[in-house]
Parts: structure tokens; C-alpha cells; sequence
């Protein structure tokens, strides 16, 4: 539908009542002629006066002997819908829909002659339709039902033109995906990077599902040229080849197996190009970054290439393009890989590598003087595979006012299926280390011994009194809840922790190393924390390595020590030295206050003006008086933006100046909340009026506009467990809008139109709009609405008090 006519669907209309106020009025007399009736709207038309047209146009389908063959009429006797633009014909046929949709009148059965005679009628008028008129004729004759070929031999038409989406979006409407071939429908819009079109083409359709996945993933195959298929369709003159290497279509591909659940080996070259990119990625952490063991190297490198000849012969490409001979002839003789075409000085290094009776780790491999040293004997770690081993442990692990290091590992994945279950947890108290090897503890599911383990776990994260240390704790613990269903509440067990990951963010510390970034050999997140705060970073050669073997390797165990006891050291030295990395000096007192409640003591200790004064931290008992988001009123600069964005989506009233703005310009803020809300479809009749400020034309509007902003847009996502936008105002009626100016509210204030994208107002699932009455902004709710909200979930479920029912942190569509 073009966005500068009103809404076709009548559920997008609050009131989809007889403008008239009686659903039986006949004022006009009837049989009146359909030409003469379509000029007597023209008037009406040509002066925007919407209310008394459509009353009009009401009253006269009312008075037409047979409205559905008067609009054919009218459509042949007519030229002014044959163009692009806006056209009271195209108008006129919506409002038909609407009205026939509000009063059940006799129609031709289905089948009839006289119903098959106004379908070939229609088909023909289709032929030369634009697109803002086949919603309602395929609506109004049930094309959906008619002879097919006319309309088929229509669609084989336009494609041949060159009209592919006009092509696809008419065979989607009519439903004869079924008669069409499928490659030839969608092919030119995947060129032209359009799969929004083509995936609606497919929906509730799983055959032509699989076939989309096989096409793409058809393109994905080693050495596909997808010029060829470009020179198929020589109308396509927009190829986006940037948007179709294979990189970019392994993640469509991706994303579409998630999104219809079908197994991702219907995509055997999806997959392949998935095990390069992890090769890639291999070989930098091995060859440039040297921070994968050889061992894990290999392991890794052996499942991924397989037997596949393709893979091999990439896996050497890699491999040569880095000059340490010696690594490289250490990984081709740990592979197995094809010697053919390997550089004389690799070739060499093999040939001596082959002769020795020993093999050993490249030269870089455990440098202990380069690296944190775990402080304890190798007795005191303990790997507990079996809850007797462990019950043994249980007041060791429980001690109240001790200080744990809680971290876990798991086997990294590089290809589909998403993150693999957690394998080990590691519990480092004072002098020992608890290795829990999580599959044999949990399983089976539901046994007395996984049952008693998990009340332990549970035991452990809830008791206050004991301080839990990691570093990215919250990520840790979502992981372990969603890899074993009996430990699902672990994250919202937490009480009395502190994650130093947040620490780690407030830290100043000079003439210390700077976070590495990609590229660089420099240590990052925990390794980094170690290094400015103990010295040394860690050692994480084995990070990487498969932690579903067992037994693990003599590395395995003592890096997965060394990274939970690393926590209780970096802790211990902060509290020491506070002032050194410009922390709060009661840091250790911090922690135990307020242990009760788990949204602070997820916090980390604050700076050192925020806890400096035991004055700043209310007394035990005293209620903290709440303070309504809406009550604030801030002022960001350019540099905060992303405060400003976050304030916004929890109800703050923000405003962003802009780099270089005058910042006396936060007196000028609009800051009001009053807004209205707008039917779909008058926001649509807005819209169209505010660009066509010379009024509509029965000739019809040659603009041509851009089709794709024209296209149905996705739903609006709604956020689990937050409902949708809905704040208190009533609806824009059209009393409030000056009658000589529609876009202009009664008290001056001219709606900003501009800001609302066509492909909005064709959004099936969204039924309003909102409108500021102060600054005349318009808002919707976006497709970002329930990230947003699952983003800030914990905090909205967090807050002292309840949310109004119904109401999210926000609109996510234009701001104010």
C-alpha cells in the first residue's frame, strides 16, 4: 500500500465505525453512476477534506446497486490511478475494502459465473496496477481464488520486465509461490541484497524454506562465482557483491537455520566456509598472537579440516604465508597435510623434524619467568569427579567469611550449534583449588548425587557471607544455567559477590600496560588485570584447549587453577594497596555492607569519591526514598551519548547536545510529556498530506518513490514479560488538528512528519503512533523494543516498587 493513502486493514483503525454514525444510512439515492460518484469525491479530495470524504464516500457505496462492479467502472473510466503517485482511485478502493469489511453483504459465491466475470475484469485492471492498488483488489474479487493462469501469466510478465519485486510481492499476496519456480522468483532480489522480501516470499511455506537455505548455501560452494548468476538477470542493475561473499552468506544462512529450526547440516558448504574462518582464526591465535598451546592447535585444526581436500589445501595457505619455518613444518608434520607444494626452506625444516626421534614445542612454548606462577603445590588442586570426593570438601567450600574465586571452562566451538555446555568449575579457596568436572557431577539428571551437588552450588552462591570473586561472573554463571537445567537459577542466586571485571573498568593505573586490541600480542581482560596488578600476565595457552577430554592434560589442570587463584591474589593485593589503582580504601568494608540485597552487592566498590566517607553509605535498615524515573530531567554532552541512550530507554527525559553545541542550549530543551496517540491511518493521511502540500491530483502523481521504503516492514518484537509501550494519553482525533493545515495541532504545534520512514506505516503488527504535543516529535514502537527491554529486564525486575502494567522503558522509534 503507498504511504500516502490510508490504511487498508480496518484493525488499524480504532474506530472502524460507518463515518456517518449509522450503519444504515442511505442518504444518497441509489443506483447512482459510478463516474458520477467518483467526480463528486473529487472536490473533497482536491481541498484535504478528509472527514466529510470519507463520510461521502461511505454513503455512497451504500448507494452503488453493486459496489464491486461500480469500482471496476470507475477504474475504466479513469486514468488518474495508472501512475505512481497518490490517487483518489487507489484511495477509494481501500476505503471500499474497509466498508465492505464492516458490513456483511450478499456476494457472488465462490466460483460463480458472475464472480469468475469480475475476477477477469479485475486481473486485467491488476495488469497495469501500481503497487498501492493490489491489496485491495486481491482483497475485494479474492483473486487468491481465481483462475490462476491470467494471473500467473501477469507475474511471468512483470518479471520479464525487469519488475522483480513488484513480481515477487504479487505472487506472495496471491499465494501461487506453489506455480512459481522458485530460483527464478528469488534469485534477482537475493542479488540485490533484498532476502526481507524473499523470506516473506517463503513464510509458512517449509519446502520452498529448504530451497532458499540450498540456494544460498549453493553459493557458498568453493570457487562459486556469483557474477555468473548476476549475468542471468541483466535487468538487475544494483548487484550488491559486497553483501554476497561467502563470508556474509554463511551468516545469512546462519541466521535463517536458526530462525525456521532445521538442521545445519542441510548446509554443507555454509559449514565449510564456517571451518575457514575458524582456520583463520586458528592460526593467528597459533602463528601471530602465540597464545594456543600446539597441542590445542592441532586438536582443534584435525576436527575441523577433516578429510576435506579444500580445507587442506587453504589450511597451507595459511600456514606458508607465515615465515617461522619451524613452526610451519611442526604443524604440517602434526596434521599429516600434503607436502607437495610446501616451500623448499618448510620442506627442509620437515625433512630434519622427521629424522629426530623426539618432537618439541616450538620455542615460544612455557616461558614460566614471562608468566604469573600459581603460588600453591600441585597437591593442594583437586579434580572432585564424584560427589563422595567431593561431600568430603563441603565445610572447606562453605566456610563462612572466606573469600572464593569462582571461574569456569568449557570447549570453545567454532561453527553453528551455539555455545557447548560448560565442563569444569573452578572453586579456588586460600591454599587450594576445587577442579568440579561438571558432566559427571550433573549427570544423570535428576539423581540423588546431581541433586545434592547442585544444593551445594546453590549453597555456595546464596550464602552472603562468603565473597564471590570473578571476572565476568554474570556471563559465567547465564552459561552454567543454560548448560545444565538444574543449575538454571544460579545468576539470580548471587548474593555477596564481587565481579572485578567491573573493577577492572573503574582502575587508573599509570605507566602499566594498555589492553591489547586485535592485532597485538598484548594481554587482555583477566591476563591484563594480573599484569597491572600482580606483575605478570597469565599464561593462556591452554584457554583454548578441548576441556571435554578426560583426563585433562598436566596444563589443562594447572591453568584452570592458576585462572580461578589468580582472583584471590589480585583481590588481596587491591584491598592492600587501594589508593595505588585509585580505589576506594574500604574496599573490604564495602563488600560486607548491604550483603543482603543482590543488586548491590553485584555492584563493584565505587571510586575513590563515591566510598570514601562511610557517611555516603545509609545506616542498616534505613529505606533509600525511591525516585520515579520520569522525575529526572538530564543534560548529556556529545561524549555521553550512550548514557543518554540508556537513561532514555529506562524513562528518563534526556537531552543530547550535539559536538560543538552551545551548552546554554539545555534551557531550550522541549522536555514535555504530554503526547496523543495516532491511528495508523491517520498518521498515513498525515504523512502523504505533509509532502504534498499542493493537494492530490485525479491525474495521479508521477513522483516515483522509493519501492522499498513502500514494503511491509517486520513486527515490532515484544519483550518478554515487559508488554509494550502504552503511556496514559488519549487518541488524535481530527478536532485536533487545524483544518486548513492537518500536520498542525490546535495550539501551533507542527507535527515533525519528516522523521517517520514510509516502511513504517506498512507494518502489519503496528497499530499506533505517538505524538509529542510540545515539539511535535513522532514515536512508534521499533524493532529494537524488546532488546531494549531484555537488555535493562534485570534492572526493571530489580527496582524497588512495580512498573505500571504494561509499560516498557520506552518508545523505540524516533526521540525526544
Amino acid at each position: 500500500m503507498d504511504p500516502g493513502d490510508p490504511a487498508c486493514d480496518p484493525a488499524s483503525d480504532p474506530a472502524t465505525r460507518d463515518p456517518t454514525g449509522d450503519p444504515t444510512a442511505q442518504s444518497v439515492p441509489t443506483g447512482q453512476d459510478p463516474l458520477l460518484f467518483l467526480q463528486s469525491l473529487q472536490m473533497l479530495w482536491s481541498t484535504r477534506e478528509l472527514r466529510q470524504l470519507r463520510e461521502e464516500a461511505w454513503r455512497g457505496f451504500a448507494a452503488l446497486d453493486d459496489p464491486l462492479t461500480s469500482l471496476l467502472d470507475m477504474l475504466d473510466g479513469s486514468q488518474g490511478w495508472r501512475g505512481r503517485g497518490p490517487s483518489l482511485e487507489a484511495w477509494v478502493a481501500c476505503e471500499l475494502k474497509r466498508w465492505l469489511q464492516t458490513r456483511p453483504r450478499p456476494r457472488p459465491a465462490q466460483g460463480s459465473p458472475g464472480l469468475k466475470q469480475l475476477q477477469a475484469r479485475a486481473v486485467r485492471v491488476l495488469a497495469e496496477s501500481p503497487p498501492s492498488l493490489v491489496e485491495p483488489l486481491v482483497s475485494i474479487f479474492q483473486l487468491q481464488d481465481a483462475d490462476r493462469s491470467p494471473l500467473l501469466a501477469h507475474i511471468h510478465r512483470l518479471h520479464q520486465e525487469g519488475r522483480f519485486k513488484e513480481a515477487v510481492v504479487l505472487g506472495t499476496k496471491l499465494q501461487l509461490q506453489p506455480d512459481l519456480d522458485f530460483e527464478t522468483m528469488s534469485a534477482p532480489l537475493l542479488l540485490q541484497d533484498k532476502v526481507h522480501l524473499v523470506e516473506r516470499y517463503v513464510d509458512s511455506l517449509p519446502d520452498l524454506q529448504q530451497r532458499l537455505l540450498a540456494l544460498l548455501d549453493s553459493w557458498c560452494q568453493p570457487g562459486f562465482d556469483i557474477r555468473v548468476v548476476a549475468r542471468w538477470y541483466p535487468q538487475v542493475t544494483s548487484v550488491r557483491l559486497e553483501r554476497l561473499s561467502p563470508r556474509e552468506l554463511s551468516r545469512q544462512v546462519l541466521r535463517l537455520l536458526e530462525r525456521y529450526g532445521l538442521d545445519p547440516a542441510l548446509c554443507p558448504n555454509m559449514i565449510t566456509q564456517q571451518h575457514l574462518a575458524a582456520l583463520r582464526y586458528l592460526c593467528h591465535k597459533r602463528l601471530v598472537e602465540r597464545s594456543l598451546s600446539q597441542e590445542s592447535w592441532a586438536e582443534h585444526v584435525q576436527g575441523l579440516v577433516g578429510q576435506n581436500q579444500w580445507l587442506q589445501e587453504q589450511l597451507l595457505q595459511l600456514l606458508t604465508a607465515h615465515n617461522d619455518a619451524a613452526v610451519v613444518a611442526r604443524c604440517v608434520l602434526d596434521l599429516s597435510l600434503p607436502t607437495e607444494q610446501l616451500p623448499a626452506t618448510v620442506a627442509t625444516e620437515l625433512n630434519r623434524l622427521r629424522l629426530q626421534e623426539g618432537t618439541t614445542e616450538a620455542p615460544f612454548e612455557d616461558r614460566e619467568d614471562d608468566h604469573y606462577q600459581l603460588p600453591i603445590a600441585r597437591e593442594d588442586i583437586y579434580f572432585l569427579a564424584s560427589w563422595e570426593a567431593l561431600s568430603r570438601h563441603q565445610e572447606e567450600l562453605l566456610q563462612p567469611g572466606q573469600v572464593v574465586g569462582v571461574d569456569l571452562e568449557w570447549r570453545p566451538s567454532f561453527c553453528a550449534g551455539g555455545r557447548p555446555r560448560a565442563s569444569l568449575m573452578q572453586v579456588a579457596v586460600e591454599g587450594r583449588v576445587f577442579l568440579l568436572d561438571l558432566p559427571k557431577l550433573l549427570s544423570p539428571a535428576g539423581g540423588p548425587a546431581p541433586r545434592a551437588f547442585s544444593r551445594l552450588v546453590s549453597r555456595l552462591l546464596s550464602e552472603p557471607s562468603v565473597t564471590k570473586l570473578g571476572y565476568g561472573m554474570a556471563g559465567d554463571l547465564r552459561s552454567l544455567g543454560a548448560s545444565y537445567p538444574a543449575l538454571a537459577h544460579a545468576e539470580k542466586q548471587l548474593r555477596g559477590s564481587l565481579d572485578l571485571l567491573q573493577v577492572h573498568k573503574q582502575m587508573r593505573v599509570v605507566d602499566m600496560p594498555a589492553p591489547g586490541v586485535d592485532g597485538a600480542r598484548g594481554p587482555r581482560g583477566l591476563s591484563l588485570l594480573v599484569q597491572q596488578v600482580l606483575g605478570k600476565p597469565l599464561d593462556k595457552t591452554q584457554q583454548l584447549s578441548n576441556w571435554d577430554r578426560r583426563p585433562l592434560g598436566e596444563g589443562q589442570l594447572v591453568y584452570a587453577a592458576t585462572d580461578a587463584y589468580c582472583l584471590l591474589e589480585v583481590y588481596w593485593a587491591l584491598c592492600r594497596e587501594p589508593a595505588r589503582f585509585h580505589l576506594s580504601g574500604d574496599l573490604a568494608r564495602s563488600l560486607r555492607l548491604g550483603r543482603s540485597d543482590r543488586s548491590r552487592m553485584q555492584e563493584p566498590p565505587r571510586l575513590q569519591k563515591a566510598l570514601a566517607s562511610p557517611r555516603q553509605v545509609p545506616a542498616e535498615g534505613v529505606a533509600i526514598p525511591e525516585v520515579r524515573a520520569r522525575a529526572f530531567r538530564v543534560v548529556c554532552d556529545s561524549m555521553l551519548q550512550g548514557l543518554a541512550r540508556s537513561l532514555r530507554c529506562l524513562g528518563v527525559d534526556v537531552l543530547v547536545l550535539g559536538a560543538g553545541e552551545d551548552h546554554r542550549r539545555a534551557a531550550e530543551a522541549c522536555n514535555c510529556d504530554q503526547y496523543l496517540k495516532v491511528s495508523k491511518d491517520m498518521m498515513k493521511q498525515l504523512v502523504w498530506l505533509g509532502s504534498h502540500p499542493e493537494g492530490p491530483s485525479s491525474t495521479g502523481d508521477k513522483t516515483t518513490q522509493n519501492e522499498d521504503e513502500r514494503e511491509t516492514g517486520s513486527a515490532p518484537e515484544e519483550a518478554p514479560g515487559c508488554g509494550t509501550y502504552d503511556p496514559p494519553c488519549r487518541w488524535l482525533e481530527e478536532a485536533d488538528l487545524r483544518s486548513r493545515a492537518p500536520a498542525t495541532l490546535g495550539n501551533g504545534t507542527r507535527l515533525q512528519l519528516a522523521g517517520v520512514p514510509a516502511g513504517v506505516l506498512q507494518r502489519r503488527a503496528l497499530r499506533h503512533f505517538y505524538c509529542c504535543t510540545g515539539c511535535g516529535k513522532v514515536f512508534w514502537e521499533g524493532s529494537h523494543l524488546g532488546r531494549v527491554a531484555a537488555h535493562f529486564q534485570e534492572v526493571l525486575e530489580g527496582a524497588p516498587g512495580s512498573r505500571e502494567p504494561g509499560q516498557a522503558p520506552g518508545p523505540a522509534g524516533s526521540s525526544d
